[in-house]
């Protein structure tokens, strides 16, 4: 029954030496933060995919753009993701047609201002997933750093006695290859959702840079509209 009981995990955990201790307590923060992260990610990358949608439907719904920037001026939430995109292209379009810039570089410069928003979307989806880049592929090689400490004190702890048996080595050995679990239980969901993660983040550049794309063949249309109307104004006005 002592047997049992002194080579329970518990056990096991309380009586290893202070390195091995030291590496499962790191490796068990590592895997609580990773799945922290993982949560706030999957809440983040839901919201973001469902604001795509809602303001997909308001953009796309007919109404006007000038009314649809006026909104969200309104709101006092800070604007994210393909909200951001329309804000910063919508406002640069905006100031370009009144300071009378021909088509073709009002889109231009819209553009521009697009692409910055767009990459510092994609920062902000991306944030954290190297945490967990980090823990995926560290966490092994630090279990295994305890499991080879762990095997090294019990050779040790033999090279003392006259005649060695297994009931000597193996909590020594049964101390190292919990450190080995601890670390393949902390790396496993961490590669998983970081490779799920980043096909998300994938998924939603590319959703944004289409709507990028989208938006700057509208504005070119309405830029080219409002010119060819501002000169026939100025033609008539001369005649």
């Amino acid at each position: 029954m002592e047997a049992h009981e002194s080579l329970s995990i518990v056990g096991l955990i309380w009586e290893a030496s202070f390195i091995v201790q030291l590496v499962m307590l790191l490796l068990f923060a590592a895997s609580v933060t990773s799945w922290w992260v993982i949560y706030l990610k999957v809440k983040g990358y839901k919201q973001a995919n469902e604001e795509a949608d809602r303001f997909e439907d308001q953009f796309w719904s007919g109404g006007d753009l000038r009314d649809i920037y006026e909104a969200l001026q309104n709101r006092r939430v800070p604007r994210q993701g393909m909200e951001h995109i329309f804000e910063a292209g919508y406002r640069e379009y905006a100031r370009q047609v009144r300071l009378g810039v021909v088509p073709g570089q009002v889109v231009e410069a819209a553009q521009r201002v697009m692409r910055v928003a767009l990459s510092r979307e994609i920062d902000e989806l991306e944030t954290r997933l190297s945490f967990l880049a980090t823990v995926g592929s560290t966490s092994p090689y630090v279990g295994l750093f305890g499991t080879v400490v762990g095997i090294m004190n019990s050779f040790r702890a033999l090279g003392q006695v006259q005649q060695a048996t297994l009931s000597m080595v193996a909590p020594g050995i049964a101390e190292a290859l919990i450190a080995t679990a601890i670390g393949l239980l902390a790396a496993i969901p961490a590669v998983v959702a970081y490779n799920r993660f980043a096909n998300q983040v994938e998924r939603l550049e590319l959703r944004y840079d289409n709507f990028k794309e989208e938006f700057a063949a509208l504005i070119h249309r309405q830029a080219s509209a409002s010119h060819a109307k501002g000169k026939g104004q100025s033609a008539g006005a001369s005649a």
